[in-house]
């Protein structure tokens, strides 16, 4: 089985699968690309008709987007463990993770995830608004499940690995968290895959200039 992805500084989607592959000690080879612009269509439509990463590639089948990639590999790899294994927590699991895949864009436009930078931004207020529903979904479900586990929903899932990529942005651009927001940040943020994933992040050397946001303080 093979992922591809893209540069490990700056691409929050590619986070997400490697995060549930390496979390769950799932083996698989790293196929990683550049996404500089120039050339990127060719490099990255060699896997996929979507010219985007991440890809999955396990024997003849192709997968190419973060969320369908997790449910694949919990399904065939996991016998369903990527998700909480109530069915209602499970389905308020899957909510959120469908909140983070398809909004939020006012977060994602202004704070692009940048590993090895810390900046300083002036959001607008809509990013604001972003900041705090997430603040909200991290508060609420850490503190309604803290007897399993720290995690979202107890057990580490799919749901960590899609907020992974905000806990690094939230670090580079130092936003303000609740108590309990902040604590489950931390705990992410110290997570040894994700650990893992900054520290080669920052030893990269590639630039994407419209990723470098904000004023270096």
């Amino acid at each position: 089985m093979k992922l591809v992805i893209g540069n490990k500084n700056y691409s929050s989607w590619s986070l997400r699968p490697w995060l549930l592959l390496s979390a769950f000690n799932i083996e698989f080879e790293e196929i990683q690309e550049s996404l500089l612009q120039e050339g990127v269509k060719e490099r990255l439509g060699k896997y996929s008709p979507s010219c985007k990463v991440p890809v999955l590639i396990d024997e003849e089948l192709s997968i190419w987007d973060s969320l369908a990639i997790c449910e694949y590999v919990s399904e065939k790899y996991l016998a369903g463990r990527g998700w909480p294994e109530d069915i209602e927590r499970r389905a308020e699991a899957r909510a959120i993770c469908a909140e983070m895949h398809s909004g939020f864009m006012a977060l994602r436009n202004e704070m692009p995830m940048n590993c090895r930078a810390t900046r300083k931004l002036e959001l607008s207020t809509a990013a604001e608004t972003d900041n705090s529903r997430i603040d909200s979904i991290w508060s609420h479900y850490t503190e309604k499940n803290a007897h399993i586990g720290p995690w979202l929903f107890g057990d580490f899932s799919i749901a960590d690995c899609f907020f992974a990529p905000v806990a690094f942005r939230f670090a580079t651009y130092n936003v303000s968290l609740s108590a309990a927001a902040q604590k489950y940040c931390s705990a992410l943020l110290r997570h040894n895959s994700v650990v893992k994933w900054k520290d080669a992040g920052q030893i990269e050397t590639e630039v994407i200039a419209r990723d470098e946001a904000g004023k270096e303080e």
